[in-house]
């Protein structure tokens, strides 16, 4: 056999082990001890084969049915593996083992490790949530909207003041509002050494805080169960829109029914709070509510985000759309804000907003400062070339 360097026939040999799981099968032959058999046990309490289901069950979990035996599961992963296999494998023991329930606990919570797709499984269950668990439900849904601020906000403040600062600087400014700096920098190839001195072409002016160059941002957010990570990220988005004193933003969350969640944006949590995942979708009446709040067309960005799935009225959806553009509003569609990937969508739909001259395309969390600074300015949207 042939050995890579810096990897023995042994050490393989127990890699194939842990991935083939110690069936007979295996062809391994391997035993495993010490810290190698407490992860082999880890994995096996979940990814094992199941053993015959009981009548009434579909299938029988490796963790045992007791909020302690998955307390300690969960001690066990986070203990043999990294954060994000961690992940992981809380995702597919909620999904494969059905531990929705116990996430309704309180030492469960304080066990698990925290991201946006446990975010999602808890607001899905917020309704049914004892009081006792509520905080600490907070707690977890804090700790992960805390890191998502921290990863995105000075990035979208950054690219979102840069362009809201380009919109309101204006080229024919009267003498007291001429940005004196930014014209003679504008204007440098003019410079004539004879007599040490630049002959401006172009003056440039400071932009002004009237109302008039203010932008209104509106964040349609679809809540129905399968936008879950979308619906964290943009209330996170929302909470730093509304941080810009240059843009008003209003954020709504709808299903078959509309809620304008604005007044909680001073806290993502509360917004996430606000929410109720799962349900129908009526694309057309959370439209509605949005367009019927638009004062300033000309300066106004819709953002829909929503997988297109339209439960309500169709072509009075599109036609609502063409409306809102026609009257000035930059119209953009988002059919995921996540990093999960190439998302399930109406292709349809899509396409005949697409014919509306709205692309619809996912996005990530990273991308959208890019997205939302090309709406405010009315230029083309960097629409990801997977699209």
């Amino acid at each position: 056999m042939t050995v890579e360097a810096g990897d023995t026939a042994q050490e393989r040999l127990r890699r194939w082990r842990l991935v083939l799981g110690g069936d007979a099968a295996d062809g391994t032959g391997r035993q495993l001890s010490g810290r190698d058999a407490a992860m082999d046990g880890a994995l096996t309490a979940l990814y094992g084969k199941a053993e015959r289901p009981a009548a009434g069950r579909d299938r029988s979990a490796g963790l045992g049915v007791s909020a302690p035996s998955v307390a300690r599961w969960l001690g066990d992963i986070r203990t043999y593996f990294p954060t994000s296999v961690v992940q992981v494998m809380q995702r597919d023991a909620i999904d494969r083992l059905g531990l929705s329930a116990l996430l309704l606990e309180p030492e469960m919570l304080e066990a698990v490790e925290a991201d946006v797709h446990l975010v999602g499984t808890l607001l899905s269950l917020s309704q049914a949530m004892p009081e006792t668990v509520k905080e600490t439900a907070r707690a977890v849904v804090r700790k992960v909207v805390e890191d998502l601020e921290r990863r995105l906000a000075t990035r979208t403040r950054a690219t979102l003041t840069g362009a809201l600062d380009r919109g309101a600087r204006v080229h024919r400014p009267r003498h007291h509002d001429i940005d004196w700096n930014r014209t003679i920098a504008a204007n440098l190839k003019h410079y004539l050494p004879e007599h040490g001195t630049v002959v401006p072409e172009r003056l440039v002016g400071h932009g002004r805080a009237a109302r008039s160059l203010r932008k209104d941002v509106v964040l349609c957010v679809d809540q129905s169960g399968s936008m879950a990570a979308s619906v964290v990220h943009a209330s996170v988005f929302g909470a730093v829109l509304a941080s810009l004193r240059s843009l008003d933003t209003r954020l709504v969350v709808f299903d078959t029914a509309v809620v304008d969640l604005t007044d909680r944006l001073a806290d993502p949590v509360d917004v996430l709070f606000g929410t109720r995942l799962g349900g129908g979708t009526d694309i057309n009446r959370a439209l509605a509510y949005c367009q019927s709040r638009i004062t300033r067309p000309a300066e106004t960005v819709v953002v829909l985000i929503s997988d297109l799935y339209e439960g309500g009225i169709r072509d009075e959806m599109l036609k609502r759309v063409a409306a809102m553009k026609a009257s000035g509003v930059q119209f953009v569609a988002l059919l995921a804000l996540s990093d999960e990937g190439a998302p399930a969508y109406d292709r349809e739909h899509a396409a005949a907003l697409s014919a509306l001259g709205v692309p619809a395309f996912a996005c990530t969390p990273d991308l959208f400062p890019e997205v939302m600074a090309a709406a405010i300015e009315k230029r083309p949207l960097p629409v990801p070339d997977t699209v």
